[in-house]
């Protein structure tokens, strides 16, 4: 039997996919046991927090929720995945296994799954433009047998948020040595080399890298649950 690593991304209508539509920085991760749902929310615009936050409350089910300035957590007894047009419920139908967790961003949500036969994923796709449901097949490979090994972090998922000039400062700020140990330039010689202000350089390349660890975090949350590294 050959198995198949796929991400996929799909659109429809469903609470946390319209929310993330709305709000197309937010962040929302999703873990289900086939009962209870757990949401991690990741807010990168502050001015966005407390309508994000009541949106997402307004959402029936939620017993109980915490947050802080960057995050907050919801859990839901109401599981969503057994609603008709939960993707879940589709991918449980077949022989595939659905890796955990759903992520939403930009009116999308983003799966991994490991696909046992070729037809399961043909049948997904069928189901999903039977419902009309937008999708894009992200990537489709072999899959090695060690799940905890291979946590998919797609490029979308990582620069997406990162303005042009952002990544710009970046590039520039590795070119230049600006990461090497010992530095070999500093943001006042690279911003005169680019003939920009000081405080504009630094700007771009501070937003770049704390949008770039914001992304990070949550996979390097993941690896380390699924490794078992310490802390």
């Amino acid at each position: 039997m050959t198995l198949s690593e796929v991400a996929f991304k799909v659109t429809h209508d469903c609470p946390f996919c319209n929310i993330s539509e709305e709000f197309p920085r937010l962040k929302m991760f999703s873990w289900c046991n086939g009962e209870n749902d757990v949401v991690e929310v990741i807010l990168d615009k502050s001015t966005e927090r407390a309508a994000v936050l009541d949106k997402i409350c307004e959402i029936e089910g939620i017993v109980e929720k915490s947050s802080d300035l960057h995050n907050a957590h919801f859990f839901m007894k109401k599981c969503f995945c057994k609603s008709e047009n939960s993707v879940t419920k589709i991918l449980d139908e077949l022989d595939v296994l659905q890796i955990s967790p759903i992520v939403y961003r930009s009116g999308w949500e983003y799966y991994r799954v490991i696909v046992f036969k070729h037809e399961d994923l043909k049948e997904l796709m069928k189901r999903f433009e039977d419902r009309d449901f937008s999708f894009e097949i992200l990537h489709k490979v072999a899959f090695d047998g060690f799940i905890a090994n291979s946590l998919t972090m797609t490029a979308d998922a990582l620069f997406s948020d990162l303005t042009r000039k952002q990544m710009d400062a970046l590039l520039t700020a590795y070119g230049s040595g600006y990461y090497s140990l010992p530095r070999k330039a500093n943001v006042k010689d690279i911003a005169g080399k680019k003939r920009v202000p000081r405080t504009t350089y630094q700007e771009h390349l501070k937003k770049a890298e704390n949008k770039l660890v914001a992304s990070l975090i949550p996979y390097i949350q993941l690896f380390i649950g699924s490794s078992g590294k310490e802390k």
